[in-house]
């Protein structure tokens, strides 16, 4: 079993060339919520769409995000009755949110929900959610907190980031799925995406118990590094390094995780920092890490796992 953490664009990529290389039963993709809001009266949960979305084969490959050859007729009516239209929902990604919605209102967990439509849309792979609790991540700015679809969506990341916290997080447990696999007496390794460290990773290893639970499995944790050339292929990853004083590379992203990871996945354009990597002790495979293609998602998959088994305890 080999679990996954994963939140974003690019974290949904990697996490497509696991579910291409490896059975449903020896995978279960775990998906950052601290970013889902009610919009309009539904409930809103971008990273396990992208990944549901992603892992179906349906996404937007030019925009990075929703269901490709969208139509957007409820967003234009709604602009046009002076309806809250800075958040975009395409007709049929409205689907999605609307069936999600309703479940929930139901009693149904978001376990049960995001089971659901994975059978829907036919994945056969566990993708879950971190919790079924509400959690929001919110980022800490000089001009105030902002619900992060507000300060990424609506503000475009303008405010000068200085941190972030999780609402709700304390009452917070992991997902039963979750859970179970960090569990798993047969659990290969655990690999962290190329995903924003603080708004994809943070939020799932601050549900309480977590990081906890990731120490005591004893098998290699291994991040691939979002940060490419000093910049995030997408999103606000290296401003948001920057603006906290973390160095924009993997250095700084080794940094982040310190002692939780054994070892990390840097793109071949940071060669240069091995040594400054592995004088840590830290464990360093260079590799392309750029993912423009479905074999460049299934490449990386597998030399990241092949990277994580030479670090087995």
């Amino acid at each position: 079993m080999i679990l996954v953490l994963t939140g974003g664009v690019g974290g949904a990529k990697l996490a497509n060339g696991l579910a291409h290389t490896f059975r449903p039963e020896e995978l279960t993709i775990v998906v950052n919520t601290g970013d889902d809001f009610m919009h309009l009266g539904y409930f809103i949960c971008p990273d396990l769409d992208s990944t549901l979305y992603k892992l179906a084969g349906i996404n937007d490959l030019e925009r990075g995000w929703g269901i490709r050859q969208e139509t957007w007729n409820f967003m234009n009516t709604l602009k046009e009755v002076g309806g809250d239209d800075w958040f975009k929902l395409g007709d049929k990604d409205l689907a999605t949110h609307i069936d999600r919605t309703k479940r929930l209102s139901e009693g149904q967990t978001l376990s049960e929900v995001t089971q659901a439509l994975c059978r829907k849309h036919n994945v056969s792979h566990s993708i879950v959610p971190m919790t079924d609790h509400r959690v929001g991540t919110i980022v800490d700015t000089v001009e105030g907190d902002f619900f992060f679809q507000d300060y990424f969506v609506r503000l475009r990341c303008k405010p000068t980031f200085t941190g972030v916290h999780y609402k709700g997080i304390k009452t917070a447990t992991p997902s039963p799925k979750f859970r179970k696999t960090l569990t798993y007496p047969d659990l290969r390794s655990i690999v962290i995406c190329p995903s924003n460290p603080f708004v994809s990773i943070d939020p799932i290893l601050n549900v309480p118990g977590v990081r906890d639970l990731i120490t005591s499995t004893k098998v290699p944790v291994v991040a691939v590094s979002p940060i490419i050339a000093g910049e995030a292929i997408k999103g606000p990853a290296a401003k948001m390094m920057r603006e906290i004083g973390l160095p924009s590379s993997p250095v700084g992203i080794v940094e982040h995780y310190g002692k939780l990871i054994d070892g990390i996945i840097i793109d071949e354009r940071d060669t240069s920092l091995r040594d400054t990597i592995t004088a840590t002790g830290l464990k360093v495979k260079v590799c392309q890490t750029l993912m423009q293609s479905d074999n460049d998602e299934k490449t990386l998959a597998i030399k990241t796992i092949k990277f994580a088994d030479t670090l087995s305890y």
